[in-house]
């Protein structure tokens, strides 16, 4: 169902400041909470004495305290201590590779001495004082690899979307997708077009106009285990589209980290990197609740079809040319599910 030998988005560090938080990611009960170093940790979220879900406890000097009989807990899923108890015999739990950056807590479900840093992809947007960013999070009643499907065909913009980033001319134009190495890309680009509400108020931010035609293009990239990067912008006409210099364009990158929950739930981080006007807060903060309406009429789709799969799991879906790219992202997920077992068995 979902590659556990691979890094996915846990929590974002606010939701681990001084309390712990349960997840379930990938089937699997975890509770993230900060150890005494300051450091992101993620156990079992279950309590070796009763079973009690130790993220409704507490975090006190850095230990993880359950909230039904005061055991102490460390990162490494051995007891510390207990009141009025010896704890050097009770079993230990699972804990979890974690590793923080780009801005996120990570997790590794899978097997531990597998969990390098360096199988996380770079996102360079992440790092580099050229971009701003600005996102967040939905739960999303649907199987995850729904939403990669989505993402990686962006023709329903024109009619899921239709008042902030649709148009016609996104079914209007052709479609291209290839797997270079380890990603599924699909491109599609619009020439001569008029922007959409969205875009207009974007090359308006970047002291563009925003009356005259544009170039505009969609790039979206899948990697492993189920990560979407959709480079997106506009350009004036004329300019060389997608490779126009700034000056002349409004760009950005849809950040699209998409971590299982169960086989028929996820959580979706949702944000947007920008190149232009980076230093503007106020901007960001606009950009981030206009594209939080926008996915949210994406969720509302994705459970509406989930609930139909599950009302009629022996119907076939059709597969068009306009899926090559959810088709091929989803064949990468089953080949690492199956090197995964394959290893397993060995």
């Amino acid at each position: 169902m979902f590659p556990l030998n691979a890094w996915y988005v846990a929590c974002t560090p606010d939701e681990i400041e001084g309390k712990p938080l349960g997840r379930r990611i990938c089937g699997l009960s975890m509770c993230l909470y900060r150890d005494g170093e300051g450091r992101a940790a993620a156990v079992e979220d279950f309590c070796p004495h009763r079973g009690a879900a130790l993220s409704l406890g507490t975090v006190c000097e850095g230990k993880l305290v359950c909230g039904y009989h005061g055991l102490v807990m460390g990162r490494d899923g051995c007891t510390v201590s207990m009141p009025q108890q010896r704890v050097g015999g009770f079993p230990r739990i699972r804990s979890y590779p974690v590793l923080e950056r780009y801005g996120f807590v990570w997790v590794w479900p899978g097997d531990p001495a597998l969990a390098t840093p360096d199988a996380l992809p770079h996102f360079e947007w992440a790092e580099s004082p050229d971009w701003a960013y600005g996102g967040g999070l939905y739960h999303v009643e649907a199987d995850y690899r729904l939403m990669v499907d989505n993402l990686m065909d962006l023709t329903h913009e024109t009619y899921v979307h239709a008042s902030s980033i649709g148009q016609k001319e996104i079914d209007e134009s052709p479609v291209t997708t290839r797997v270079v190495g380890q990603e599924v890309v699909t491109s599609r680009f619009m020439e001569n077009v008029l922007a959409p509400p969205f875009w207009r108020a974007a090359l308006r931010a970047n002291g563009l106009p925003d009356d005259q035609p544009v170039d505009r293009w969609q790039i979206c990239h899948f990697t492993l285990p189920s990560h979407v990067m959709i480079e997106v912008g506009v350009a004036l006409a004329g300019n060389g589209g997608h490779q126009a210099p700034d000056a002349v364009k409004a760009s950005s990158v849809v950040v699209d980290f998409i971590t299982p929950e169960t086989g028929t739930s996820h959580w979706y981080f949702w944000g947007m990197a920008r190149r232009f006007k980076v230093d503007d807060p106020e901007l960001t903060a606009s950009i981030r609740e206009g594209q939080g309406r926008i996915f949210a009429e994406d969720l509302a789709m994705l459970e509406s079809q989930q609930r139909n799969l599950l009302d009629h799991p022996g119907r076939d879906l059709l597969k068009l040319n306009i899926d090559a790219g959810g088709v091929q992202a989803r064949r990468m997920i089953e080949r690492a599910i199956a090197a995964e077992t394959a290893a397993a068995s060995a």
